[in-house]
This record gives structure tokens, sequence and C-alpha cells, in this order.
């Protein structure tokens, strides 16, 4: 019975993906039902596990490579908020992607992306973690590779930059596993030496990596653009988000034991506070709405990893909190996205505006999520920040202010991105927008009342779903209700009122909600590195292909050289060898003689010398 109740959560999906592809094209009404009911199911599975304990192994590769699955508290909860978002995705899929004809290939990537993330959430060996790992990376790039035209340079573009992480966490795993002696993660135990901080380091880049942390994330704004816009709400935004973060907290809390003042945690934060700031500070001066969204989704990775870094159960439990929550309304500011693209024909912000009266409850989910990621009390952003600045400020008041920092630059993008969308003056072209089908709103409804409520009754997701994680590590700590240190609080609430007090300043300055940060792009100091960052001179992949460029020219003229060598100055210099002995054959025997006699005087005094 074990062995059916872990399997199901993988093999349900990957069947029902099969049988997607399988079903002839005709038949677009057989392949919604079929991914609307295969991820309810998955759903009502997910749900029934939750805080199970189970695990089942078998052999399965040798040399300690066993297909060896574990349900515990932590993977049952990402399971059951996976299938919660593959579920609301496809359902809002029904009426999204009716006129796509790409829809049966997307379902099939949906749910076989849902079997994989099963698959590495349950995944208690390190190799077949990996196998999934992988899988999923495949899928992701199958999903953006269907969309715009050039869609499949982003993928081949996410394909190298993920991959190249992934490299990297492959690395790890085997170090990892010659260190501990097993590639069982449950039985996985190592302090920081030399070798094992080697190992952390390796799997860390491979979590953050997928969670979409910078270095490695110039591909999200990119699939933002070009990929199917559901997929950003599936993908970036909500799964890649829970899986990285849940491999990372893995690693940190359980693999390696992560203290404070390590130089480990010290990593993580200064990781975070980069991410934080660098996505947030993109963002800012995005003027379409789904590139927008695409950097904020990379931004609030920042306080997660800041968060676990700081090694603190305030901070671990603000991390964890903030993963969920962001995974919330972060997939439904994209299902909002998708619902302006869908009604309007366009997610520029520049063609848009005084929507919101046209659009009533896709601008209702657009403000509870906008509020929410901004950090206003009482919605569940609020909460999952506080903990965080808390275990921030205790460790350094530097990654303190990185991460107030980015809550004052969030706050002012979402106010120039409700004005310039919903509010203002609205074209006659747009005054025949209307509301989204009830497919679409639903999930977006859903989405927006759970971070009201994970807001007002935090209480729930932190003691019920957050803080068994820490198990004993978390003491007789109480995390939940409204925060204890009231002066971090008093400074959030002036520092988002400090956002709107720039917001007014900004559009009284230019008349245009979309120009509001106009004052701070176009700044001295600013305006140059922002050309540079928008021509993409700080991008990591085209700072790679510089290199690789460089790298093959170097290469072409070395090869060039060794041709040049063989090819004509060794045949230049037989030719010429040739040619003059040619000359010397003259026919003459008696010089053929005097040739003979010398060639053997030759040989008689080597012969002679080498004997003495």
């Amino acid at each position: 019975m074990t062995l059916n109740i872990l399997l199901i959560p993988i093999l349900l999906p990957l069947i029902a993906g099969v049988l997607v592809l399988l079903t002839p094209k005709k038949y677009r009404g057989v392949k919604e039902a079929l991914a609307v009911v295969a991820t309810l199911a998955n759903l009502i599975i997910a749900v029934s596990l939750f805080s199970k304990n189970l695990v089942y192994s078998l052999p399965w590769a040798g040399f300690g490579i066993e297909f060896s699955l574990r349900l515990y508290h932590f993977s049952s909860f990402i399971i059951a908020a996976t299938a919660c978002f593959g579920f609301l995705i496809a359902l809002y899929c029904v009426s999204f992607m009716r006129d796509k004809n790409y829809l049966g290939q997307f379902y099939a990537y949906l749910l076989l992306t849902l079997s994989f993330i099963n698959g590495a959430v349950l995944a208690d060996n390190l190799v077949l973690l990996l196998f999934f790992w992988e899988g999923s990376l495949l899928l992701l790039f199958g999903m953006i590779a269907i969309g715009r035209k050039d869609a499949f340079k982003t993928a081949i573009k996410m394909f190298v930059i993920v991959g190249i992480a992934d490299l990297c966490m492959m690395a790890g795993i085997a170090l990892t596993g010659y260190i501990a002696g097993t590639l069982t993660i449950s039985k996985i135990s190592l302090g920081f030496t030399p070798l094992a901080g080697l190992a952390f380091a390796l799997l860390m880049i491979g979590a953050i990596s997928k969670a979409g942390s910078v270095p490695f994330h110039t591909w999200i704004p990119d699939a933002a653009v070009d990929a199917p816009l559901p997929f950003m709400a599936f993908l970036p935004a909500a799964l890649e988000k829970l899986l990285g973060i849940y491999f990372l907290t893995r690693i940190s809390l359980d693999m390696f034991k992560l203290v404070p003042e390590s130089w480990a945690s010290y990593l993580l934060m200064i990781v975070g506070a980069i991410t934080i700031l660098v996505a947030v500070m993109m963002a800012l001066v995005q003027k379409d709405y789904k590139k927008l969204l695409a950097y904020h989704a990379i931004s609030q990775v920042g306080y997660m990893i800041l968060g676990i870094g700081t090694a603190l159960p305030v901070g671990i439990v603000g991390g964890l909190f903030h993963m969920i929550n962001n995974a919330l309304y972060k997939s439904c500011l994209f299902l909002t996205g998708g619902s302006v693209e869908k009604q309007a024909g366009t997610t520029d912000l520049a063609k848009l505006g005084g929507i919101g009266a046209r659009m009533p409850v896709t601008f209702l989910c657009f403000f509870i999520t906008a509020v929410s990621i901004s950090g206003v009390p009482p919605f569940n952003g609020f909460f999952s920040k506080e903990l965080i600045y808390d275990a921030a400020l205790e460790r350094n008041v530097i990654f303190y202010i990185a991460a107030a920092l980015g809550s004052f630059f969030t706050a002012i993008s979402f106010l120039k991105l409700g004005h310039a969308a919903y509010l203002g003056k609205i074209s006659e072209e747009n005054k025949k927008i209307k509301e989204s089908p009830l497919a679409m709103l639903l999930p977006m409804v859903i989405l927006a009342a759970i971070c009201v409520i994970f807001g007002i009754y935090n209480a729930f997701p932190i003691n019920k779903l957050i803080q068994p994680v820490l198990g004993a590590q978390a003491g007789e700590h109480h995390f939940a209700g409204f925060p204890g240190n009231m002066k971090i609080v008093i400074i959030t609430v002036l520092v988002l009122l400090g956002a709107v007090a720039s917001h007014i300043f900004g559009f009284k300055k230019t008349g245009s909600g979309l120009k509001a940060v106009d004052y701070i792009h176009y700044a001295p100091g600013f305006a140059g590195v922002y050309k540079k960052a928008e021509q993409g001179v700080f991008d990591p992949y085209n700072i790679g292909l510089k290199i690789v460029n460089v790298v093959s020219k170097i290469a072409w003229a070395i090869d060039k050289a060794f041709d040049w060598i063989y090819e004509k100055l060794a045949v230049g210099i037989v030719f010429a060898s040739s040619s003059r002995l040619k000359r010397i054959h003259t026919g003459n025997y008696s010089m053929y003689i005097a040739w003979s006699m010398l060639g053997m005087l030759f040989v008689y005094l080597s012969l002679l010398f080498r004997s003495k």
C-alpha cells in the first residue's frame, strides 16, 4: 500500500500528460478535461498525504543509488502547495489557452512537470533527486520553446544558464556522497569542513539557480515576454521557487548544519541581499506588465535566501513563509497580467490605462496581491517580511537596510504598475474591454483570498505548515501573530509611506503614472547604468557569449596557423628539398660512387666513435 501511495503523485500526472500528448489535436476539450481532472485528483491525493510519514525504497542502479522516496511534513507541504497551483493554473488555462495551437503541448508539459517536481520533492536519494530535477529542466525548455517566434532562443538561454548551475549541483552531489559515504539524503549530516563546504557551495548553486536567484536569473524576464503567460504563473512564480527553496532548506538544515557567523551563512545573506536590490531596481523601470512582474519574481527570492541564510529560527521561518506567500501573490499577479493580455490584447503599459473600471475583479485581485508583495499590513507579505527583517537586523544592519530598500522600491514599482494599467484615463479602444471569463477569475480570486487569510490568520500557515519544518531548532519561540518588534514595524510603515510620497512626487512631475519613476531612472549615476543593463551589458549569459566568441576566434587562429604549417610551410620545405635533390641527380655514375663512399665513411666513423 505504501508503494502505491508514494508513487501516485508521480505516476498520476505522468500518465495524464502522456495521454494528453496521445489525444488527437481535434479533441481539445478532452485535453482540457484530462488536465483539469488529473490536477484535481493530484490535489486531493496531496492533501490526503499531508503530514504523513512514509518511506519507500528499492534497489535501482547500485553503488548506493536507490529509488528511495520519503514523505514527511516538509515534503508533504511542498507537494500539497504544488498540487494546488497546478490545479488552479490548469483551470485558468481552460479559458486563456482556448485559442492557442499549442494547447495540448502546454497541458502535457504542465502535467509532466508536476510529476517530475513531485518526484524531486519525494526523492530521498541525491541521484534520484537529480534525475527528476534534470527531467524538469527539459520540460521547462519545452514550455518556453512553444511560445512566441523567438521563444526558442530564450529556451536555449535558460538551458545554458540553468544547465551550468546543474553541472555544479552534480559535482556537489558526487562530492557529498563521497564525504558522507551515502547518497541517502535523510542519512547525511555534515559539518563545514573545507571539502564539505565546497560540496555545500556547489549544491547551493543548483538550489538558488532553480529558485531564480542572481546571477542565474536573466532568462526569466525574457521568458515573461516569449513564453505562454500561464507558464510564468506556474513555474518561475510558483513551482520553481518552491522546489529551489525546498532544496536549499534541506541542504542548510539537514544535510549541512548551517550556523550563524559561518562563511556559508554570510554567503547566502550576501546573495539574498544582492538579488533583492538588483532585480527590484530593474523591475522599477520596466514598461511591460509581464516583464515588471518577472523581475519581482526574482527579487522576492532574495528575501527567502536572506531569511534562510541568517541561520536564525525567526529568519528561516520568515524565509519559508515568504516562499509560500510569494508563490501565492506572484502567481496571482501573473494571472492578472494574463487576464489583461487576454482582454486588452497587450501588456504594454503605455497602451493600457483606466481598465480597472472595465475589469473590476481583475483589478481587485491585482490590488490585494500588489499590497501583499509590497509588505503592507495586514496582508501575508507583511508578516513574512517582518520576520526576515528581524533576523537580518540581528545579524547585521546592512542586510536589514538592503531588505527595507527592496520593499521601498517594490512598493514604488507596483504603484507605477497599478496606476499605469488600471487607473487614469481610458482610451476609446480600451472602453470595449470586458472582464475575463469565470474560469480565469476563479483561480485569481482564490489566490488573492488566501493572501488575505494568511495575513490575518497567519498562525495557521506559520504554526501548522512552516514551524514544524524546523522541529527542535525552533525551540520555544512563537512566530505567529503581530510582529513583536514595533520599531521595525514603524520603520516599515514609514518606508511604505515614503513610497507613496515618491509616487505622488513623480506623478506630479511628469503627469503620468507610467513615468512616475523617471526621476530615478534618469537620475545622474543611474541613467548610464540602466542603459547598459537594458542593453544586456551585465547579463552573465551575454558576457559568456562574448568570452566564448573571443576564445573561438583564438582557437580559429590557432587552427589556421596549424593548417598553414602543415599545408603551406611543410609542403614548401618538401618541395624545395625535392627540387634540390632532383638537380643533384645528374646521372653521373662517378658522383654516385663518391656519395656512396662518403656514406660508408660516415657510418664507419659513427660506429668507431660509439665503440670508444
